[in-house]
């Protein structure tokens, strides 16, 4: 890992600019989860990971409670994360088709994963000082990764802030509006695609499939 991610990972991890969300994390750390009650949390803010000179990123709304909460990794043991890598490893972006924990030996190729906030916020409903809290970190994750090429966002919420950092750093002469699989030409030449989360409910209603989000990825490394 560089100098800067080392730097940036290690000023996300001692994060405590927002109380509600650190008091929260520790509440889901102390309580557990009755099949993980035997396991030590991480209950801190998750940084993102992946390969540093990523021409792919993959951006969700924040760490899941006992998935990135738990494990230390995002979209690391959960059912999002689980459905995400069966996606990812058929289209060949990710070595296995499961992300279980920090010494699972996963590998992603080209790819960074990231969410816009690096703690889990109570109901998943994150309020927008949170957001805007979490914003240097994100924006710094961004700026250190200098081959990207390609941006997906998972959700309208990762959707709507990626949105806000363009709109802070370049003009931008167009509403961007959310659709599942759009393709967006960004300012400096690279590509936003929008997806839906690849959540237990999107899941379970069919509002998103295997063959639905695989050829999303596939369609995205065309581009890389």
């Amino acid at each position: 890992m560089n100098i800067k991610f080392k730097t940036l990972n290690n000023s996300i991890i001692k994060c405590k600019k927002c109380p509600r969300l650190i008091k929260f994390s520790k509440k889901i750390s102390k309580e557990k989860r009755k099949q993980n009650i035997s396991e030590i949390y991480w209950g801190k803010p998750v940084t993102g990971f992946g390969d540093l000179n990523a021409k792919l990123m993959i951006i969700g709304l924040a760490p899941a409670a006992h998935g990135g909460t738990r494990t230390g990794r995002a979209f690391t043991g959960d059912k999002s994360g689980d459905f995400l890598f069966k996606c990812l490893k058929a289209a060949k972006i990710s070595n296995q088709a499961k992300s279980i924990n920090i010494n699972d030996g996963l590998k992603i190729n080209k790819t960074y994963i990231t969410n816009i906030l690096k703690c889990v916020p109570p109901g998943d409903k994150p309020l927008n000082n949170e957001l805007n809290n979490c914003a240097k970190h994100f924006d710094n994750e961004i700026s250190n990764l200098k081959s990207l090429k390609v941006i997906i966002t998972l959700g309208k919420v990762a959707f709507d802030n990626y949105i806000k950092f363009y709109k802070k750093n370049y003009f931008l002469d167009k509403n961007f509006i959310f659709k599942h699989g759009k393709k967006f030409n960004l300012p400096d030449g690279k590509t936003l695609i929008s997806s839906y989360h690849p959540s237990p409910r999107n899941v379970n209603t069919k509002v998103v499939n295997l063959k639905m989000m695989t050829s999303l990825f596939v369609k995205a490394k065309k581009i890389i």
